[in-house]
């Protein structure tokens, strides 16, 4: 018997980074093709998956401003990235036979919103798989705070963040082996802590909106499944 779905409807952020495999810049279509699987594998046992995906593979605004460039014109880059990212993952979803329908990531305080909002959550119960496009622009509201705003507003049972890391750790464990890792925090041990989970703006939404942020590896096999039927290896913020 299959196990049940801890959590049904999810918004699943996926770093740019996590795209790039072994590589150092751009998308490993490889990569791409496995989390597609993963989120097919997902939908076929009834989840209901948004995703959002970064742009950190491409082009990032932080690296623009460290070399003395204009952060704001990197951020702005950076949404083209997320866009180029988004239709790439829509593609590999279709090639599995998973529908993929691409939506805007950048909320618009206008009627506007709230009828793309509706369109995106039927579109998800009919078992399509929404891919929000487009980064903020914004170097103070984040991919990550976007995503997480779309986990609020469409009501989702939690907010999965896919890395290249199984969970949180005290210290980034590509760097010290020995870094401690968290099977679970509070949202204010996370912003307390600096733990760099993602930026405190999300955090804070979810917090606020008692939605739990789950941080796994997305390039271990049958992770997805394994997070939403709560087999896996992964750190839950918040529950």
């Amino acid at each position: 018997m299959t196990k049940p779905l801890r959590w049904k409807r999810v918004l699943l952020k996926l770093s740019g980074e996590a795209l790039m495999g072994s590589q150092t810049f751009g998308i490993d279509p490889a990569v791409v093709e496995r989390i597609a699987k993963e989120i097919a594998d997902a939908v076929a046992l009834g989840a209901q998956v948004g995703v959002v995906v970064g742009g950190g593979n491409i082009f990032r605004g932080v690296a623009v401003a460290a070399k003395g460039g204009n952060r704001v014109t990197g951020d702005h880059m950076g949404m083209l990235a997320t866009i180029m990212n988004s239709l790439t993952l829509a593609d590999a979803l279709r090639r599995v036979k998973v529908p993929a329908r691409v939506l805007s990531a950048v909320p618009v305080p206008s009627i506007c919103e709230t009828f793309s909002q509706r369109v995106a959550e039927r579109y998800m119960e009919d078992g399509d798989v929404i891919v929000f496009a487009g980064g903020t622009g914004n170097p103070f509201f984040t991919t990550d705070s976007g995503a997480a705003l779309r986990a609020v507003e469409m009501k989702c049972d939690a907010f999965l963040k896919g890395t290249q890391v199984d969970g949180v750790y005290s210290e980034d464990p590509k760097v010290n082996p020995d870094a401690e890792r968290y099977d679970s925090l509070s949202y204010e041990d996370v912003i307390k802590r600096d733990l760099k989970v993602m930026d405190t703006t999300a955090i804070a939404l979810a917090r606020d909106n008692s939605v739990p942020v789950i941080v796994f590896s997305i390039h271990s096999p049958g992770s997805l499944v394994s997070v939403l039927q709560e087999t896996g290896l992964y750190t839950v913020v918040g529950a």
